[in-house]
């Protein structure tokens, strides 16, 4: 009897290490995300210099509004994005999908980056910004849900660690993101940035979306979608919303907190801190590039730490402490009370608790056969709720306040939101998580 569990411990323990091989796989999916979250996060970061040459208004507020509504319909695409490419990826495999949208966002970027400008185009100009952002939204909406599918997938004793390093990957994306705005601000006069300067940014992102998809071409598909290709469904997202609705519900509010921080974070932060609170432009992209960098490894241990504490205690720790601190954090940033660098770095490490666990606990709600569906649709319907609109609200709130403290109460509804999911996710879950992986049977959509 002692043979016989000490073999056991010593399968699992095998089970629980991912060979080179293995960690390559999960590094190239990441590495998509990385590229693709940098595409899509870029036009938010340059949004006050969009504004001025595709979305011009006489009030800068608006035209900043403006440019803030152009982000969000890229989210808009993503729920549509998603349910057609995870089809897709639940039915023929994971690995086309890849290929494809990595493809047509690079080709989307690129194109944002040669648009002309209002004077050139008039609304011609700004119509165009907004079907290429569509393309961009449509794409990410399979992207990032395929690699979270994909990674788990590959190491699915590992989940709470390989989900950290793909959102940690994607994270420094953004960071990439932040770096070349600097680049851009440091080497161009300050006036050039708005007619030309942003331009490089999104044509550097799309270059790069060039080099993941040569990259991952020579991608296999995921080892357990492999072994239930027989399962696979002829219709997995009705599958989905016939036996896994409640999942798929948990699934958008466990997100409303990350996707509302990353929303602020991310995208509003950077013409926040420069529009509305007039910090100098470089400081301000210098003390984001930091605190997203350290967000990220904050991603990466608490992605480490969740092999030991379940997932759900680490993302109710984060929700509640971004649910407290909301106000104190846009009250120091609007009073300049504390340092920029520190209130940053103390924001990236708070998020880093719910960023670092949401999607092990995402990804335990479905069975392999309708994972990907699953997935892609809690993920992108919570992004474009919560996320894609939490800049355009938390810049209406401003100017309807008069506070610019006024962000704040978008962050505390999400974590609030995400507090109350995290009781009931655990119940519908034990996919991955736990002491074993549940059976998988024929769906009646077959």
């Amino acid at each position: 009897m002692r043979a016989h569990e000490h073999g056991v411990s010593r399968q699992r323990a095998a089970a629980r290490r991912l060979s080179g091989a293995g960690w390559r796989i999960v590094l190239l999916a990441s590495l998509g995300g990385t590229l693709e979250f940098y595409d899509f996060v870029i036009f938010g970061i340059f949004a006050k210099d969009i504004a001025e040459a595709v979305f011009p208004i006489a009030s800068p507020l608006v035209s900043l509004m403006a440019s803030f509504a152009a982000f969000a319909t890229g989210y808009l695409a993503r729920p549509i994005g998603g349910i057609v490419l995870s089809h897709y990826g639940d039915r023929f495999g994971r690995r086309r999908v890849f290929l494809a949208s990595v493809f047509a966002m690079s080709g989307a970027t690129v194109g944002m980056g040669i648009v002309p400008d209002y004077a050139r185009w008039g609304i011609g100009a700004s119509a165009l910004m907004v079907l290429l952002r569509l393309v961009q939204g449509f794409c990410l909406g399979g992207e990032l849900p395929g690699a979270l599918t994909y990674a788990v997938e590959t190491a699915p004793e590992l989940a709470p660690l390989v989900c950290a390093v793909v959102f940690a990957c994607v994270t420094m994306g953004v960071a990439v993101a932040t770096g070349v705005n600097l680049a851009v601000r440091v080497i161009l006069a300050a006036p050039s940035v708005p007619v030309y300067g942003w331009r490089i940014g999104f044509i550097v992102g799309g270059l790069g979306g060039a080099m993941t998809f040569a990259l991952r071409r020579s991608l296999e598909e995921s080892p357990e979608f492999a072994r239930m290709r027989a399962l696979a469904l002829r219709r997995p997202f009705r599958e989905l919303l016939k036996t896994h609705t409640p999942s798929a519900v948990a699934g958008c509010a466990l997100l409303a907190a990350t996707a509302c921080f990353n929303g602020l974070y991310f995208s509003h932060l950077p013409a926040y801190l420069t529009a509305v609170l007039h910090y100098d432009a470089r400081r301000a992209v210098v003390t984001q590039t930091v605190g997203v960098t350290v967000h990220a490894l904050a991603i990466l241990l608490v992605g480490w730490i969740a092999d030991r504490v379940p997932p759900r205690q680490l993302l109710r720790s984060g929700a509640l402490l971004l649910l407290l601190l909301a106000y104190p954090f846009y009250y120091a940033l609007a009073t300049r009370a504390l340092d920029l660098s520190i209130v940053l770095v103390l924001a990236g490490l708070c998020g880093g608790l719910i960023n670092g666990s949401f999607a092990a606990l995402l990804t335990d709600l479905f069975p392999t056969r309708v994972r990907f569906s699953g997935v892609a649709l809690s993920f992108n319907i919570a992004f474009t709720v919560f996320s894609g609109m939490a800049p355009l609200v938390a810049t209406t709130l401003i100017q309807a306040t008069g506070s610019p403290a006024a962000p704040a109460i978008v962050m505390a509804v999400g974590a609030a939101i995400s507090l109350s999911a995290s009781v009931m996710a655990p119940p519908l879950g034990g996919h991955l998580l736990g002491d074993g992986i549940r059976i998988e049977k024929p769906g009646n959509g077959e």
